[in-house]
């Protein structure tokens, strides 16, 4: 089954939303690296989005990287990459467009750091057809290792969304690679 999400673009919003989540609104947005992580999405969107969660989803044409510096962070953050044989798992939340904004800026598309990217994921046998994420717009030669908060927060994501298991283990020693290469 094929599910389509609504865009709407900001200037076309109502100018009241309604005090119920469903009612308003809404854009599916993919998150892959630190966003899986609910509470450390709430930090930025200033609302616990524990609500906003769909579930754990499969991007297939891509693979992880950590091909950006964070001057935030000062450390590596993940990136997707395109690479026809593999996928990337994440989460796929329905997020009002009233936190459209803060999205954007947590993840720096004002600054140049990270850029939309419509994709195409798969949820519980579904299809969702462009679906937000963000892929880095100047990406480093070589991987930046996370820092030791990050690769926590990265865990700490796939696990509360119940990833599977193999592929959190993938994900834990790429990062542990990475750091051991650079200590």
């Amino acid at each position: 089954m094929l599910v389509n999400p609504i865009h709407l673009k900001a200037e076309s919003l109502p100018t009241t939303l309604s005090t119920s989540f469903e009612e308003e609104p809404y854009f599916y947005y993919f998150a892959y690296g630190s966003c899986m992580c609910p509470v450390d999405l709430q930090r930025s969107l200033g609302e616990n989005t524990h609500r906003f969660i769909v579930g754990s989803a499969r991007l297939r044409g891509y693979r992880l990287g950590f091909h950006y510096y964070s001057s935030q962070r000062q450390c590596g953050a993940l990136d997707i990459l395109p690479e026809a044989a593999s996928e990337v798992q994440g989460i796929l939340y329905r997020l009002p467009w009233r936190l459209s904004d803060r999205l954007d800026q947590r993840e720096g598309v004002e600054q140049g750091g990270y850029r939309h990217e419509q994709v195409t994921v798969e949820h519980s046998s579904q299809i969702y057809i462009g679906v937000r994420t963000y892929v880095v717009v100047h990406k480093t030669s070589a991987e930046v290792p996370p820092n030791d908060w990050y690769f926590q927060v990265v865990m700490r994501g796939a696990a509360t969304s119940r990833l599977p298991d193999p592929y959190r283990w993938q994900l834990f020693h790429h990062m542990r690679r990475l750091q051991l290469a650079c200590a």
